[in-house]
């Protein structure tokens, strides 16, 4: 194995947890768990500058900035949102309730449940991230969750109408014009006029993962996202300048956004390291690719395919594009990721804007453990249970009863042994008069 480039400085394994950005969120949401509007109004005039008489837009409102968004916008968006919405539908499909009888006249079973309501955050800031209210109000959606309150920051005191749009087209009940950990703290507590939700989802800055996961346990959410990241595995079949184009794609969301390239072609990742240097100073994003690329770039060289993918699955990258002769190879060796894209069709981007798998992807290794955000992560997978038998009720009945003495717990025990007694008639050798309230 060669590095051709190294990064300058390791990735972070996890988010903040400590230091300033932890204790400004804790004061923020301690704020707005004691002041509630007061605090997210007080709030949102010093970060945002935004301070109107109501967060929420009302129907009148969402109207007329949907109607000033060009109709190729809107036309885009609904074709996107088709996209999401159809994959969705697919995943929930391959959701399967059932109900069994694993013993006469006992019958287990299985249901999906949505949650009652969703909290959706949508970025904004200098990028305003549309595709985010596709990924987290629509699926939300297509899950069955009957309310869904969605914020996105005003971006320099103006209205993202495109976003607007997309939030409103994905479905969203509440629309709310706030952004920052002010707003995810406001849909994870509640305030006098917002409701507090079950889940928070959707991606943002290091302020909003970190009010995520000082709230998770009040409240549901789908990750903890970082940086974007992106890993490439090419051999020599390869076109170089792709490669390039697309690990500069994703290194364009922030300066802190890991970009790799594993190959098994040292001439490849000598071309790929030349394309990047001609175009990262043309780029508009440079600001943000061109740290990325200096402080978290890297070009891995590897003797083959095997060691490779062996080599991805230790990074477990957000986004693995996998450009060689026989891509779907990947599915079979690799299981660290948060999405593959396979072969020189598809991209990073696609998955990211327009395709219709869901882009809230795990980082910082957290894809050997999870997935990403999908149409499950809103369902509660319940279970229930139902005895009609009572030949099966006395049998579970002595089991329960011996299972349970063996760990020590006797109030267990006699809760089966009152139900094997039903069916036999034993005399209850706990049950004396001395020990039974009449």
């Amino acid at each position: 194995m060669e590095h051709l480039k190294r990064p300058a400085f390791a990735s972070s394994a996890a988010p903040d947890g400590n230091g300033s950005v932890s204790e400004t969120v804790r004061g923020i949401i301690q704020d707005v768990r004691t002041r509630g509007d007061a605090a997210v109004r007080e709030l949102s005039a010093r970060f945002d500058s935004w301070e109107p008489e109501s967060f929420r837009l009302t129907p009148d409102e969402i109207a007329r900035v949907v109607a000033s968004v060009p109709r190729q916008v809107i036309d885009d968006i609904r074709t996107v949102q088709d996209n999401v919405r159809a994959f969705a539908v697919h995943q929930l499909e391959s959701m399967r309730e059932f109900e069994v009888e694993t013993m006469p006249g006992v019958f287990l079973g299985q249901k999906h449940l949505p949650v009652e309501a969703a909290g959706a955050y949508v970025p904004g800031g200098r990028y305003p991230l549309l595709a985010s209210a596709h990924m987290t109000i629509l699926t939300a959606k297509v899950a069955g969750v009957e309310r869904v309150a969605a914020c996105t920051p005003p971006i320099r005191g103006e209205v993202p109408a495109p976003t607007i749009a997309a939030m409103h087209l994905a479905g969203a009940d509440e629309i709310y014009l706030l952004g920052g950990v002010q707003a995810v703290a406001a849909l994870a507590l509640g305030t006098e006029s917002i409701g507090r939700v079950d889940l928070l989802a959707g991606p943002g800055n290091a302020y909003v993962a970190e009010a995520k996961r000082q709230l998770f346990g009040e409240v549901g959410i789908d990750l903890l996202a970082g940086p974007t990241e992106i890993l490439v595995i090419a051999d020599e079949h390869a076109d170089p300048f792709v490669v390039a184009v697309d690990l500069l794609s994703q290194a364009e969301h922030g300066p802190d956004s890991p970009a790799v390239l594993i190959t098994t072609s040292r001439e490849l990742g000598l071309e790929v390291l030349a394309h990047i240097e001609r175009l990262l100073p043309g780029m508009p994003t440079v600001d943000n690719a061109g740290p990325a690329w200096a402080d978290h770039g890297e070009v891995v060289v590897v003797d083959d395919l095997a060691e490779a993918y062996a080599l991805a699955d230790t990074y477990a990258s957000e986004h693995v594009e996998v450009l060689t002769e026989q891509p779907r190879r990947a599915l079979d060796e690799m299981r660290n990721y948060g999405a593959l894209f396979l072969g020189a069709g598809t991209c990073v981007s696609y998955g990211d804007k327009v395709i219709g798998t869901n882009h809230t992807l795990p980082t910082r290794g957290s894809a050997r453990f999870t997935g990403g955000l999908w149409v499950g992560k809103y369902l509660k997978t319940v279970t229930y249970q139902e005895v009609i038998d009572e030949a099966s009720s006395a049998e579970l009945g002595e089991l329960c009863g011996r299972a349970s003495r063996v760990e020590l717990f006797e109030g267990h025990a006699r809760s089966g042994d009152v139900r094997a007694a039903a069916r036999t008639g034993a005399q209850l050798s706990w049950n004396t008069e001395a020990s039974v309230v009449q």
